[in-house]
């Protein structure tokens, strides 16, 4: 059985391709399209599927959307009608796009699939069941616990799940307007990040700052109870009626305007989000509670934008609520299109005995490492440099990873492009900028002259998973990069920190890992396993055995305002324009300084945030 999952038309377009149960391939939009985000219908991502399948649209059994559209839009009308007419303008500019594609999705998706065979039926799925699916089914658990935090669907905001085998209960929801996605949204703006890509930021920023504000969250904006249910109160926010989060009220409880995106950061807007982070941080840990209250499951699966908030999930692996975490890497938008087509083909196995259980997973997941974006031949990598010109030496896989492995010793900054693209927002090991983690300066010379981004942004170590223990204080496996973790005590280093503020403290040597280690003491950890990513694997290996550090800096192939790197295309002009040392493309490794010609680096520098 073929199924064809999708997401779109709101942010974070995807498309994934499941036949008899097993995830054959998924990717976004965005990294076709090369437009952040991109929302457009996800024809690209569909094409490949189709090819990584083997198959054509007129072979596929099934199309499934992640959401119900005219639930959505009740949920919209609705939304009006409550505070018309002061949110008539915003009804004005987005009725012209519910008309035309969205309000009869089912036309609209015949059109794009131009081809699908008249007996293909177009389904849809509820989004936080769409969310539930992507957490539990590739999940290594045959039952679980299932929490999904985002900011909206149709109605839903939270929602708690049962999931056993192939079913998936659905047990409690808190609906819209009440949301946690929400609430960091509207601080990521407030902060001056750009919302659906800026929470990022916004976590990077919290341990710069004290929460001292947490209080005034909880007394005026949220009122959350010791079960995890929660209200915002609307008084503070516009999101309603108008195309802003929030209002001058909520301003005036932070004693400052919104941070223009251009300012510098003052002391207030770090303790802003280490105030909204130490909130969503007792939400989540809450709603954990509950959900291990109503199911008594022993492990949970998470999945929503809010999953992605690695430090609220490090939390939650140390509480010890539950014995084990598994979080769906890509847990926004996008991972809804793999959601989706799971649960319709759990739905089928329900229904038909006959069908074979894929579940098999023993303790590991269905996610093939998250490894699910297409590859490229050597013949098309070879055929990428002959049109560019490009300078290079080939090496036999052997020589490669030991020569790579000495240029990252010495402190070179590495480009990795390495078999299938990554589906989500972190880069695994295959579209990667890599560094030494050793080495202090590393941090602040790849956000300013490779990411052109703020500097106060931390890098992710990867770490084999051997010797994750030396490293990092950490009980559960995190190969997908999604949780923090303090740095072991044996990796510290004492320091002067304390008589520093703000981002002064920024380039303090705090560990012997120290491009990798936050302010805070603490790091997102990706730990690699020969399993998941071998030949990311044994390049770790070399790089230990040279150095004796099982550790490097792992951060995604791209700079800001752009999607992470997709063909080896992208990957040279990226390469060119930034200062990255050398590109790695398969076999294939080309020195910077050896380039016939390089993309003055003006033209990402006027890339917006």
């Amino acid at each position: 059985m073929k199924i064809l999952g999708l997401s779109g038309y709101y942010h974070d377009s995807a498309a994934a391709l499941l036949i008899d149960g097993v995830v054959v391939a998924a990717a976004q939009e965005e990294r076709f399209s090369r437009r952040k985000n991109d929302a457009t219908f996800p024809k690209k991502s569909v094409d490949y599927c189709l090819f990584q399948g083997g198959i054509t649209l007129k072979e596929l059994d099934a199309v499934v959307f992640y959401d119900k559209p005219i639930v959505k839009f009740t949920r919209m009308l609705e939304t009006f009608l409550t505070v018309a007419p002061s949110g008539f303008m915003n009804w004005f500019k987005i009725m012209p796009s519910w008309l035309s594609e969205k309000l009869n999705l089912r036309q609209t998706l015949k059109y794009e699939l131009q081809g699908l065979g008249k007996e293909c039926p177009i389904l849809f799925t509820e989004h936080h069941i769409a969310h539930a699916a992507s957490a539990f089914y590739p999940s290594p658990f045959n039952e679980a616990a299932i929490l999904t935090i985002d900011g909206v669907g149709e109605w839903a905001t939270t929602t708690i799940a049962k999931g056993k085998e192939n079913q998936i209960d659905m047990l409690s929801e808190i609906r819209f307007p009440h949301s946690l996605g929400l609430l960091y949204s509207a601080f990521t703006s407030y902060c001056g990040f750009r919302i659906n890509s800026g929470e990022y930021k916004l976590m990077g920023l919290a341990p710069y700052g004290e929460p001292r504000f947490a209080k005034i969250i909880f007394d005026e904006l949220l009122d959350l109870k010791s079960d995890g249910s929660f209200k915002l109160n609307m008084n503070y926010f516009s999101f309603l009626s108008g195309s802003y989060m929030t209002n001058d009220k909520f301003n005036q409880l932070f004693e400052s305007a919104k941070r223009s995106p251009d300012a510098p950061f003052s002391s207030l807007h770090m303790d802003v989000a280490a105030s909204i982070q130490y909130v969503i941080n007792e939400a989540v840990l809450r709603l954990a509670k509950k959900a291990k209250n109503i199911t008594n499951m022993k492990n949970i699966c998470l999945a929503g934008g809010v999953a992605l908030n690695c430090v609220a999930n490090g939390l939650l692996e140390k509480s010890n609520i539950f014995d084990k975490i598994w979080i769906q890497p890509a847990a926004g938008d996008a991972g809804g299109a793999l959601g989706a087509a799971f649960e319709v083909w759990n739905t089928q196995k329900q229904n038909k005995l006959n069908i074979s259980n894929s579940r098999n997973l023993v303790d590991m997941d269905g996610m093939k490492g998250c490894l699910l974006g297409p590859e490229f031949s050597e013949s098309e990598i070879y055929q990428c440099l002959a049109e560019h010109n490009a300078v290079y030496n080939k090496f036999e896989e052997c020589e490669m990873l030991d020569e790579v492995a000495t240029l990252l010793s010495s402190g070179a900054i590495i480009g990795w492009f390495q078999g299938r693209m990554e589906f989500g927002p972190r880069s695994l090991g295959n579209r990667s900028i890599l560094g030494d983690a050793r080495v202090p300066n590393i941090q602040s010379e790849i956000n300013r002259k490779v990411k052109f981004r703020e500097s106060f942004r931390p890098f992710a170590p990867s770490v084999l998973k051997e010797r994750v223990s030396e490293y990092f204080d950490i009980k559960n496996d995190s190969p997908y990069m999604l949780m923090v973790a303090p740095v072991a005590e044996g990796q510290l280093i004492k320091n002067n920190d304390n008589t520093l503020e703000g981002l002064e403290r920024l380039n303090c040597l705090r560990s012997k890992i120290p491009s990798v280690t936050h302010v805070d003491g603490s790091a997102r950890v990706q730990t690699v396993c020969k399993r998941n990513n071998p030949l990311y694997w044994k390049l770790l290996k070399r790089f230990d055995k040279i150095t004796n550090c099982g550790v490097l800096l792992n951060t995604s192939f791209n700079v800001r305002g752009e999607p992470i790197v997709c063909s080896p295309d992208d990957a040279y002009r990226c390469f060119v324009n930034t200062a990255i040392d050398y590109l790695v493309l398969g076999n294939f490794i080309l020195k910077r300084d050896d380039q016939p010609h390089l993309v003055p680096k003006q033209l990402y520098n006027a890339i917006p945030d």
